[in-house]
C-alpha cells in the first residue's frame, strides 16, 4: 500500500511551552485530550512543580522548561538554589541535566538574566532544528507503504517541536513512505492515547491505538515493519533509557524480524554512562498503577511497581537517530566514534 506524500509544513501545528510577558507558559499535558490549558510559571518553584507533575514531560521539553525555570531564577536573584531544585526534579532524562549545565555554566561566566534568556531560546531553537533533521534522516530509513509502531509521546509535546520518533513518523507520512500508523496507549500514565493519538489528529494524521499487551500480536501479523521509540538517556554503550515498556517492544520486535528505531537529539546522550546500569529509573507512586482517571482499579491492599522507564540493550536496537546522524547497531566503539568528542 503507498501514501500520498504530504505537505510538510501541514504536520507541524503544535508547541508545548512558550516564553510571554517575562513568564513561562506550559500546555498543561495532564488536561489533554479534552482540554486545552496553559498553565503560567513564574518563577522556577512552579517550573520545577509543573517537571514533577508530569504537566510538562518528555526528555527535550523538560530541559528547555528547566532552561526557562533558571531565567526566572535569575530575575528572582535564587539562581543557585533553584537550580539545585530543578536538576533534582526528575532523575532519568539527562537533558534536565544537560540544559542546567548549560545555563549554570553562562551564568557562571557573568551572564545575566537577559543573556540567560537568550541561551534559553537557543537551547529551545536548536532542539526544534535538531528534531527536523532527525525526521528527515529517520524517515529515508523507511521503505514506501510501511507500517510503523509508536510508544509513549515522542512528539511536540515531549520537545520544543516537531518530536523526535514522531518527527520521523512526520516526516515519512509526508514522504509518502508511510502507509500506516500505530501507537501503544502508554499505561499508567496513557501517553500514547491521551497525547500521540491527540497530536497526530491535530495533523490529520490517521493512527490506530493499541492495548501495550498487543503489539506482539500486532507484528506477527505482518502490519509492522518498524518500531520507532524515543531516548531520555542513551548511555556510552548504547542502551537507552525509554518509556517503561520499551524493553518489551524491541524484544518482540526482534523475535518478529521487526526493525527498532531510536530516534534522540545529541543532548540526550550521557557518554558519562557507561551503560544502561548507570542510569537511575525513576520509581513513581503506586496509585498511579492502582488507579486510573482518578478511580481505584484494584482491590485494597495490593501493592504495586511502577517504574517510569526501563532499559533497552544496545544489542536489540538496529538504528539510533541523532542529528549529528545514523549510527547502525550502536555500540561501545561506533557510539565513541559518534560521540567521543563531546567529552574529550
Amino acid at each position: 500500500m503507498l501514501a500520498e506524500p504530504r505537505d510538510l509544513s501541514a504536520l507541524d501545528s503544535v508547541r508545548p511551552l512558550r516564553w510571554q510577558d517575562d513568564a513561562l507558559d506550559v500546555l498543561d499535558q495532564r488536561r489533554l485530550p479534552h482540554e486545552t490549558a496553559w498553565l503560567r510559571c513564574t518563577d522556577a518553584d512552579a517550573v520545577c512543580a509543573a517537571i514533577r507533575a508530569l504537566a510538562v514531560r518528555g526528555a527535550p521539553a523538560i530541559g528547555i522548561a528547566a532552561a526557562y525555570g533558571a531565567v526566572l531564577a535569575a530575575r528572582a536573584g535564587d539562581f543557585a538554589d533553584s537550580v539545585a531544585r530543578l536538576r533534582a526534579a526528575r532523575p532519568t532524562a539527562v537533558n534536565l541535566m544537560w540544559a542546567l549545565d548549560r545555563m549554570s555554566a553562562r551564568a557562571a561566566c557573568g551572564a545575566d538574566a537577559e543573556h540567560l534568556l537568550e541561551e534559553a531560546r537557543a537551547i529551545e531553537a536548536e532542539d526544534l532544528a535538531a528534531n527536523h533533521a532527525m525526521g528527515h534522516l529517520g524517515a529515508a530509513l523507511l521503505e514506501q507503504g510501511a507500517g510503523v509502531l509508536t510508544h509513549c509521546n515522542t512528539g511536540a509535546l515531549a520537545t520544543a517541536g516537531f518530536g523526535t520518533a514522531l518527527g520521523v513518523i512526520r516526516a515519512g507520512v509526508a514522504g509518502g513512505r508511510i502507509a500506516r500508523v500505530y501507537a501503544g496507549e502508554t499505561r499508567p500514565w496513557l501517553q500514547g492515547a491521551r497525547l500521540t493519538a491527540w497530536e497526530l489528529q491535530q495533523d490529520g494524521i490517521a493512527a490506530t491505538l493499541i492495548a501495550d499487551s498487543a503489539a506482539a500480536a500486532l507484528m506477527r501479523t505482518g502490519a509492522v515493519q518498524w518500531v520507532i521509540v524515543g531516548a531520555d538517556r542513551v548511555a556510552a554503550n548504547g542502551d537507552v533509557a525509554n518509556k517503561i515498556g520499551t524493553y518489551a517492544l524491541a524484544l518482540a520486535a526482534r523475535h518478529h524480524g521487526v526493525r527498532f528505531m531510536v530516534v534522540a537529539p545529541v543532548s540526550s546522550v550521557d557518554m558519562a554512562a557507561r551503560s544502561g546500569d548507570a542510569i537511575e529509573i525513576e520509581l513513581r507512586d503506586a496509585d498511579e498503577v492502582l488507579t486510573c482517571g482518578g478511580r481505584r482499579i484494584a482491590p485494597m491492599g495490593v501493592a504495586a511497581w511502577n517504574p517510569v522507564f526501563d532499559i533497552t540493550p544496545a544489542a536489540l536496537i538496529d538504528v539510533l537517530v541523532t542529528e549529528r546522524g545514523v549510527l547502525h547497531k550502536p555500540d561501545a566503539a561506533g557510539m565513541r566514534r559518534q560521540f567521543g568528542a563531546m567529552y574529550a
